[in-house]
């Protein structure tokens, strides 16, 4: 990758969410899971891995479902919602 493109890749703090795969974990039989999300940032360019508490993640869930846009600020880690109404 050329140094001006890798700088502007860089350079871009929030991405378009354009795919979210959720992940349970066993930690132990008969133990309490986790949760696990992983983002996928503007078709592949770049991904994160968001690890939510249970109510976080029903939460999350649902919001997923209620929005068509998701944005996430890779800096700040901070999810950012389409348009949510109903």
């Amino acid at each position: 990758m050329a140094e001006a493109e890798q700088s502007t890749e860089q350079a871009i703090k929030v991405r378009q969410v354009t795919e979210v795969h959720a992940n349970w974990n066993e930690e132990e039989r008969g133990a309490p899971g986790k949760f696990s999300f992983q983002l996928i940032l503007d078709n592949g360019a770049d991904e994160y891995v968001l690890r939510p508490s249970a109510e976080d993640s029903d939460v999350l869930v649902d919001l997923f479902e209620q929005t068509g846009t998701l944005y996430f600020d890779t800096e700040r880690g901070v999810l950012i919602f389409g348009d949510i109404s109903v």
